[in-house]
């Protein structure tokens, strides 16, 4: 996922085009509005204040829709990108470039804008509520712009606290510096494997396609797996209508 504010929409929509021609049509571009004010004050990118983010977002996610999917050059005027006669070659080889995955968790202005440009909505750190939330309200945006709800996939980022015993649990949410009840109010998956499944097939109930677990601790490898061998027999796939 890669916000406006590392690189303009132009050099984002070049480099994802060339990217997806190597990899043969395997690229999701994620694109997002930035939130994480350290890394952005670490290498003095300018975040800007919410409003103004989303203007930029806005911009950026219609340059790169336009340079992706049109074989003609067009002219754009905003308050962050200016451009002139300007057209992507050479074109990509898949029609229309890679699909857009917009990420956010704003019920307006990110959704309405995922209804408009996005293949595939990606929510964060979401309790099933409140994604069944997000995504019926993606669904009226949806309509709004002559779509149907099909053609959005409904994915999740989700961070993840798992243990084979109490003690290992502990030192995991201890990554967090949270209390298991904070992080399962903020839309963690908390456990042993079993819970976590539970927790999962909770998303995919509610809506969600397909879940990126945030592994905090990538030394432990084998607790990854250990969760793996628990998690996948008992996932169940959605049957959701936006499948």
């Amino acid at each position: 996922m890669t916000p406006f504010s590392f690189r303009h929409p132009s050099i984002t929509a070049r480099t994802a085009a060339a990217v997806d021609d190597l990899s043969g049509g395997r690229l999701r571009l994620g694109l997002g509005a930035g939130w994480n004010r350290r890394e952005h004050e670490m290498f003095g990118l300018e975040l800007l204040d919410v409003k103004g983010r989303m203007q930029r977002f806005a911009e950026g996610l219609e340059v790169v829709s336009k340079l992706l999917k049109s074989d003609k050059p067009f002219t754009f005027s905003g308050k962050f990108y200016q451009l002139n006669e300007a057209i992507l070659l050479p074109r990509p080889k898949q029609p229309g470039g890679p699909p857009l995955v917009i990420g956010g968790n704003g019920r307006r202005r990110t959704l309405q804008l995922a209804a408009k440009y996005a293949n595939e909505w990606n929510g964060t750190s979401q309790t099933p509520a409140r994604f069944r939330d997000r995504t019926q309200r993606l669904d009226e945006y949806v309509a709004a712009e002559g779509r149907i709800p099909v053609e959005i996939r409904r994915t999740a980022m989700v961070g993840v606290a798992f243990g084979r015993n109490p003690r290992e649990l502990q030192a995991k949410m201890g990554l967090y510096g949270r209390s298991r009840d904070q992080l399962l109010a903020d839309g963690k998956l908390v456990g042993d494997g079993n819970q976590i499944a539970e927790q999962l097939n909770a998303l995919a109930e509610a809506g969600c396609q397909r879940v990126m677990l945030q592994w905090l601790d990538q030394d432990d490898m084998d607790g990854l797996e250990a969760l793996a061998k628990v998690v996948l027999p008992q996932f169940k796939p959605t049957t959701d209508k936006h499948r």
